[in-house]
C-alpha cells in the first residue's frame, strides 16, 4: 500500500514538470449548441475517462469518452481546463509553431507568436530566423530588470523602512523625557535631519524603480490564439517559453531540469497554482530546525534526570504517565496552548517590556516561526523522552560500575561514557520527533504560518534571524492548494509536487540523521562476550 502511494505521488508530481506535446483541435457542437457551432482549441490533454449520462442499472446506452484539455489563456478564455466529447473532434494536429508562454499572471497561454516590437518601435517576425534568440534575450534582460526591482524595493528600501522605522521609536522615546535636556534636543534635530535624509533616498529609490517597471513594458509579443483572436503581452510578464512540439528527448529533458529547478528556488505566484516553493522549503527547514534545538536538550536532560538521579516514587510515576498521555494528545490541542501561552502570555509580556514603543502593533504578540518551532517542540519531547530513556537502559551497568571503579564521578560516567554509548537511541528519538514535527499542519495555522510570507524569517538585514515573523510551510501550502484554491483543477498538480517535494525533505532529514547514527554505533558499539 505503501508502495503505491508513493508511486502514484511520484509520478504526478515529477509529470507536472515534464513539457507535454499540445495538440490542435476541431471540434463540431452545433448538435449541442454549447460554443455555437464549430472552433479551433490548443491545449493539453491532461486526463480521458468514460462517462455515461444515463446512470440507470440497466441502461444498455455506451459511455463516452471525454478528454480534458489544458487551454491556458485564462484570461482570455476564462477557465484553464474544459471537457470535450471525443466523439465531437474532427480532428487532432500537433503544430510546431505553437509556444507555451509561462506568465507572472493567469498561468501559462498557449499562443501561435506573431512578431516581437521592441527597441524604438523595432519589429521581428515570429518566422525572422533570429525571432528565437531575440525573444530569449529579450526575456533574459527582463529577469536581470526583476531582480534589480527586487533588489531595490525589498533590499535597499526595505533597509531605509527600517531605519525610518527605528528613528520614529527613537524619537517617541526622547519626546517622552520631560523636560527635555539640550542633549535631547541636539539628538532630535540629528533624527530629523537623518529622516529627511533616509525620506529623500527612498524617493529617489522609488523613481528608479518605477522607471525600471516602465522599461519592462516597452517590448511586447504580439500572438494569436488558435482561434484566431489577437492579443498582446509584454515581455516584462514572461518567465519563460517553449515549442513542445519540437522538442526533441534532450529538449525536454533540458525543459524538465529548467522547472524543476524554478520549482525549487523561485516564489509562487497566481494563489499559489504556479511558480515555485523556495519559501515554503526555507521555512520548512528552519522550524524543523528551531525545534530540534529546542526539543534535544529538555528531552535528553529529562530522560537523564528520571534514568539515572530520580528515585521510583509516586512523583516519578506521576511523571512518566504524563509523559506517555502527551504523545497521545492532539496536535491541535498543543496548537492552542501554544497560542495561549507562547503568543498570549509570554509574546505579549516581551512586548510590553521591550516593544512598548511599537504598540499597538505587535512584535511577539502574535503568530511567528519561533512560538511554531517551540510548540512543536513540547509536541515531540515525550518521543525523545522515551526514545534517551531506553537507549541509557541498553548501557551495560558492568560499564557504569567499571567507569566509576577507575575514579570517574557519576556525572563524568554519565558524560564520558553512558551518553556517547546512548548516541545512536537518541538520535533514533530526534529522527522520530523530526519526522512528525516536519508533517505537522494543524497547530501550525494557529502559530503564524500563512500562504504567501513576504519576507524570509532568515535574511540579508540586521539582526539577520527574525524569529518573530510569519513564514511558509510545506504541509500548510498543500492544505491551502488543495482545500482553499480558487481553481482546483490548476492546483491539482501542484499538491501532487510539493506533496512529493515534503516527502523527500523528511528523507532527507531522516538519512542525515540516520548516518551520524550509524556511524556514532560504529564508533561506540560495545563488544560482547
Amino acid at each position: 500500500m505503501i508502495i503505491g502511494l508513493l508511486s502514484v505521488i511520484l509520478y504526478n508530481g515529477f509529470s507536472v514538470f515534464w513539457p507535454k506535446a499540445v495538440i490542435e483541435i476541431d471540434i463540431d457542437r452545433s448538435a449541442s449548441n454549447e460554443l455555437g457551432g464549430r472552433q479551433i482549441v490548443a491545449g493539453i490533454v491532461t486526463s480521458k475517462e468514460f462517462v455515461s449520462n444515463d446512470w440507470s442499472l440497466n441502461s444498455k446506452q455506451a459511455p463516452r469518452e471525454e478528454w480534458q484539455l489544458f487551454l491556458g489563456n485564462k484570461d482570455v478564455l476564462g477557465v484553464s481546463y474544459k471537457y470535450f466529447d471525443r466523439n465531437e473532434i474532427l480532428d487532432i494536429r500537433f503544430p510546431e509553431d505553437l509556444i507555451v508562454l509561462e506568465r507572472q499572471e493567469y498561468g501559462n497561454a498557449i499562443v501561435y507568436p506573431v512578431r516581437l516590437t521592441f527597441g524604438e518601435g523595432e519589429q521581428l517576425a515570429a518566422t525572422d530566423p533570429f525571432f528565437s534568440k531575440t525573444l530569449n534575450r529579450l526575456i533574459q534582460e527582463s529577469d536581470e530588470r526583476r531582480r534589480k526591482i527586487r533588489d531595490i524595493e525589498f533590499k535597499k528600501i526595505g533597509a531605509f523602512n527600517d531605519r525610518l522605522e527605528t528613528l520614529r521609536l527613537r524619537k517617541i522615546q526622547i519626546e517622552r523625557n520631560e523636560p527635555l535636556s539640550e542633549s535631547d534636543l541636539l539628538e532630535l534635530s540629528s533624527i530629523e535631519r537623518e529622516t529627511k535624509e533616509s525620506e529623500a533616498n527612498f524617493r529617489t529609490l522609488a523613481t528608479e524603480a518605477r522607471f525600471i517597471r516602465d522599461l519592462q513594458n516597452q517590448a511586447t509579443l504580439d500572438y494569436k490564439l488558435a482561434s484566431g483572436e489577437p492579443g498582446t503581452i509584454t515581455i516584462g510578464e514572461i518567465f519563460d517559453y517553449y515549442y513542445p512540439n519540437r522538442l526533441g528527448i534532450f529538449g525536454k529533458i533540458g525543459v524538465f531540469t529548467r522547472h524543476i529547478a524554478d520549482f525549487l528556488t523561485t516564489e509562487p505566484r497566481e494563489a499559489n497554482t504556479e511558480g515555485g516553493v523556495f519559501p515554503a522549503i526555507f521555512g520548512t527547514f528552519i522550524m524543523t530546525l528551531l525545534m530540534t534545538i529546542a526539543v534535544t536538550p529538555f528531552g535528553v536532560l529529562s530522560a537523564i534526570y528520571l534514568r539515572e538521579y530520580a528515585k521510583d516514587g509516586l512523583f516519578v510515576r506521576m511523571v512518566r504517565i504524563s509523559i506517555n498521555n502527551l504523545a497521545g494528545v492532539p496536535s491541535i490541542v498543543f496548537g492552542i496552548f501554544g497560542l495561549g501561552f507562547f503568543v498570549y502570555f509570554v509574546g505579549g509580556t516581551l512586548d510590553q517590556l521591550f516593544f512598548s514603543l511599537r504598540l499597538p502593533t505587535p512584535t511577539f504578540w502574535t503568530g511567528g516561526i519561533l512560538w511554531a518551532s517551540l510548540t512543536l517542540a513540547i509536541m515531540t519531547v515525550p518521543v525523545v523522552i522515551v526514545a534517551t530513556e531506553e537507549a541509557l537502559s541498553a548501557v551495560s551497568q558492568g560499564v557504569r560500575e567499571s567507569s566509576q571503579a577507575c575514579g570517574a564521578s557519576k556525572w563524568q560516567t554519565i558524560q564520558r561514557v553512558v551518553l556517547p554509548a546512548s548516541a545512536p537511541g537518541i538520535l533514533t528519538g530526534m529522527i522520530l520527533a523530526m519526522a512528525r514535527g516536519a508533517g505537522e499542519v494543524a497547530p501550525l495555522m494557529m502559530l503564524g504560518v500563512v500562504k504567501v510570507a513576504p519576507s524570509l524569517p532568515v535574511d540579508s538585514q540586521f539582526p539577520f534571524i527574525h524569529l518573530e515573523r510569519k513564514f511558509m510551510h510545506l504541509g500548510f501550502h498543500i492544505y491551502d492548494l488543495g482545500f482553499q484554491s480558487p481553481d482546483s483543477e490548476a492546483a491539482m498538480p501542484m499538491v501532487f509536487a510539493t506533496t512529493l517535494l515534503l516527502i523527500v525533505l523528511v528523507i532527507m532529514l531522516n538519512l542525515t540523521a540516520i548516518i551520524i547514527r550509524n556511524r556514532l554505533k560504529k564508533k561506540y558499539i560495545t563488544p560482547t562476550f
